[in-house]
């Protein structure tokens, strides 16, 4: 077949191809935008709104958990600091149950995180009391093993209610809400941190005082 003669035959078969392609697209019906229906919305918004209140729920009773634990651990302690710090930990414990009830009602009734007036002392209440407390009885202090055991208990509680905080924050719908969690991560990070002090001091006196008066000797 002539060169020609090819051209002329795909040119043919191309418009023929084109217009075909032109009627289809005309007889295909206009696709509908689709539109979120307001009830749809609404329910989207009240699942939100209830895995919030169910971590609000779940954070309310850890803070529960973690007062009665160090209450009963300070009763128990043998020396005087453990009795004044934990006691303490249970306050603050304490403070942060009635902050998440308050917003747990505040949320349920106006549908929106509030902003809430809550600024920790980042652990220099706990602080205090550890150092006048230790300065006044030094290493004169012996802990029988179940309560080192309290004290790893309570620091392993207090990783799972950071976790928790961190997750919460990061999965936060308002800006108020991340910064309202990640303000309890960090301050239960600091009750974590103080409690390990408090574990190392109980476990030797001594090498613990050298630790804090030479920290370059800390570790070589």
């Amino acid at each position: 077949m002539p060169t020609e003669v090819k051209v002329g035959v795909f040119y043919f078969l191309k418009n023929i191809l084109c217009i075909i392609g032109e009627a289809f697209i005309v007889a295909l019906p206009s696709l509908p935008v689709t539109e979120i229906h307001p009830s749809k919305r609404k329910s989207v918004m009240e699942t939100e709104q209830a895995k919030t209140l169910e971590a609000l729920k779940i954070a309310v009773q850890m803070e529960i958990d973690g007062k009665e634990y160090y209450l009963e651990a300070s009763q128990k302690s043998s020396n005087e600091l453990g009795k004044k710090l934990l006691a303490s930990l249970a306050a603050e414990e304490d403070i942060h149950r009635q902050k998440f009830e308050e917003i747990y009602d505040a949320l349920r009734n106006k549908r929106a995180w509030p902003v809430t007036d809550f600024q920790p002392d980042g652990g220099k209440r706990l602080r205090t009391i550890f150092a006048k407390v230790t300065e006044e009885i030094g290493s004169n202090v012996k802990a029988p093993a179940t309560e080192l055991d309290a004290i790893q208990t309570a620091m392993n509680m207090e990783n799972k209610t950071y976790d928790f905080y961190q997750s919460q924050g990061e999965d936060a719908t308002y800006d108020a809400e991340r910064d309202f969690y990640e303000t309890l991560a960090a301050e239960e990070r600091e009750h974590h941190q103080v409690l390990l002090d408090y574990y190392e001091y109980l476990k030797d006196p001594a090498a613990w005082f050298v630790s804090k008066e030479h920290p370059s000797l800390d570790g070589g």
